[in-house]
């Protein structure tokens, strides 16, 4: 592979994790991603509350993310061969844990507290 080009990249998550759950998760993510917006947009101001919990949820979200990869490529821990492996690990848990407070934080807000006009945390 000479040339990384956005084309090439979908081309090897496609194959690594499968068309239809590659553009299923491409699909949950904007679904999530446009929920947050929502929310931000409806609240006008970050709950700190809501922001505690998300960020509790971090490290679960971590090794998730760390743990479908590992299974989605058939790999261990062990197989690692590298510096370049271990920033990519750091990558994928560093976007499990952010997606996973996103997540939390959308879902707590949507359907978790029932927020009454007027409430502020």
């Amino acid at each position: 592979m000479k040339d990384m080009t956005f084309g090439t990249l979908l081309a090897v998550f496609e194959e690594i994790f499968g068309r239809g759950l590659f553009w299923v998760m491409v699909a949950v993510a904007g679904i999530v991603t446009l929920g947050y917006l929502f929310v931000l947009i409806r609240d006008r101001s970050v709950s700190w509350k809501k922001f505690l919990l998300a960020q509790l949820s971090m490290p679960v979200g971590a090794v998730a993310a760390v743990w479908f990869v590992m299974a989605m490529t058939h790999s261990h821990l062990s197989d690692m061969g590298g510096p370049v492996d271990i920033i990519v690990l750091m990558g994928v848990a560093a976007a499990g844990a952010v997606g996973m407070a996103i997540l939390v934080y959308t879902a707590e807000a949507l359907i978790g507290s029932g927020r009454t006009k007027g409430e502020h945390d």
